[in-house]
């Protein structure tokens, strides 16, 4: 049996909006990138969309990819600010065609489904002005472990990348710095304070924490997009019926070069990494998405 390797990478993004489904009058952005939108980029800069013809169905007949499904993701970083951008966004069944961009007005008086230019006099769409945070200069540390070949071949792509990469939105290009396998230390049985050099995502469910003084989330950690109850093996697929199919996942949220205090006779175990001069502390279990 091979052992299980480590693959690091560091990339910077000068601006970014992880949009927090869960809010409505303004949008939210997570502090950090879920784990589904990493795997996004990760399968865009791979070429890899949607796993392909990976997908099988588990004992329970729940459906599985074989890549991405079992691939652990520890997320480290912060962004050196925060602003909102007030934004018009319109809302609408809307297209672009030769004469320009064009609403579906399902109201149409004339009856009908007609197609009709955006900004025509008789036709309003509806402008809804909101707030939208957004994130500057991001420092981000990913930590993988998966499928070896898998491993290798996002290594491969992310050292040689075929397209212009982005992390959320198209426009949140991101600019990678390093990509390497490394090596940690396992510390184990810690008990008392863990002390945090950079924010992280950890699970929550069952994690043994005394403060809990840390924001929560609910982040997605898998989407999958289908079509008549079948996965989506490209991204020519996706049409304006596909579904999208979430799952979410509780996580804690901690601040910069914070301690956490484990409840009284809890251990954990801790794998410690340093790579140029910065340390990374990820817990056991709980660290891994």
């Amino acid at each position: 049996m091979s052992k299980e390797r480590t693959l690091f990478i560091e990339l910077f993004q000068p601006f970014a909006q992880y949009r927090n489904p869960f809010t409505f009058y303004y949008a939210q952005s997570y502090p950090l990138p879920p784990k589904s939108t990493i795997i996004g980029m990760l399968q865009n800069v791979t070429g890899d969309w949607y796993g392909r013809n990976r997908w099988y169905e588990d004992e329970k007949g729940a459906l599985k990819n074989i890549w991405w499904d079992d691939l652990k993701v520890s997320l480290h970083g912060e962004f050196e600010s925060i602003f909102w951008n007030y934004q018009s966004l319109i809302k609408g069944d809307v297209s672009v065609s030769r004469v320009g961009l064009i609403n579906k007005h399902v109201r149409n008086p004339l009856g009908g489904n007609l197609w009709h230019h955006l900004y025509h006099a008789h036709i309003k769409a509806q402008r809804t002005p909101v707030y939208q945070q957004e994130l500057f200069n991001g420092h981000l540390f990913i930590f993988l472990r998966g499928n070896n070949g898998l491993l290798e071949k996002i290594k491969k792509s992310l050292e040689k990348p075929e397209k212009v990469l982005s992390l959320g939105r198209s426009e949140d290009i991101v600019y990678i710095q390093r990509v390497e396998y490394v090596d940690g230390k396992l510390i184990k049985d810690i008990e008392g304070d863990i002390r945090l050099t950079y924010p992280t995502y950890i699970k929550r469910e069952n994690f043994p924490i005394k403060n809990q003084k840390y924001p929560v989330y609910s982040i997605p950690v898998k989407v999958v997009f289908k079509n008549d109850g079948k996965p989506v093996k490209h991204k020519a697929e996706i049409t304006k019926s596909t579904e999208r199919d979430v799952k979410f996942e509780t996580v804690i949220y901690t601040g910069t070069d914070y301690s956490i205090i484990l409840k009284d006779g809890e251990k954990i175990d801790v794998e410690i990494y340093e790579i140029n001069r910065k340390k990374f502390l990820i817990i056991d279990k709980f660290g891994w998405l």
